[in-house]
């Protein structure tokens, strides 16, 4: 191969890497949006999980009632909760629902897995929650401990809603399930946080 032909190879491929992972921050919802300023779809995710799988953290930081009733992506390396049950017994009777509070074991749990993959807070990490709104919290949180490059998942596990009349206020928009992505509702222990 050509001297220039390997150039252009290999300008083509950073192009299309830097392109397939271009969203415009700006553009999204404020609490989507992080101090990181690292920006995937489900399907740029999985690309890049797929590409990377020994030095990228892939976490599903949903409830576990959502990943027990919801299913979890395959490539998932872990469910580490943001947000749990303040208490069972404390209803929001505005949004008509149980108050979630942040997980103060967070953190330590997301350090736990690095440390088993042989990774380190340098290192990538992928948060995805259910729609895209929830991991920015945890991202920035992560920002303030020294972490370096974390993603959030913009469309999350079970995407946007819908806008269109006959589906308004359905997740069917984008998302991994929506998206066509490895998913599945049978759960690997190992694989769940079990602490509380």
């Amino acid at each position: 191969m050509s001297m220039w032909k390997s150039i252009l190879l290999s300008l083509a491929l950073i192009t299309s890497s830097s392109a397939a992972m271009a969203i415009n921050g700006d553009k999204l919802p404020s609490k989507k949006q992080t101090e990181f300023k690292l920006y995937l779809t489900a399907s740029e995710a999985n690309e890049l999980i797929t590409k990377n799988t020994k030095d990228t953290l892939f976490l599903d930081i949903r409830t576990r009632a959502e990943i027990n009733f919801l299913g979890m992506p395959s490539s998932a390396d872990a469910n580490i909760p943001y947000f749990t049950p303040d208490s069972w017994e404390t209803f929001d009777s505005k949004k008509k629902v149980f108050k979630l509070a942040p997980n103060s074991n967070f953190l330590t749990a997301v350090e736990d897995r690095l440390k088993a993959k042989g990774l380190t807070k340098d290192s990538t990490v992928v948060l995805m929650c259910r729609s895209g709104s929830r991991s920015a919290k945890p991202a920035n949180l992560m920002k303030k401990a020294g972490y370096k490059k974390v993603y959030t998942v913009v469309d999350g596990y079970e995407g946007d809603k819908s806008k269109t009349a006959e589906t308004k206020g359905q997740r069917i928009v984008n998302g991994w399930k929506n998206s066509g992505l490895p998913w599945s509702y049978k759960l690997d222990q190992k694989k769940m946080y079990t602490e509380m």
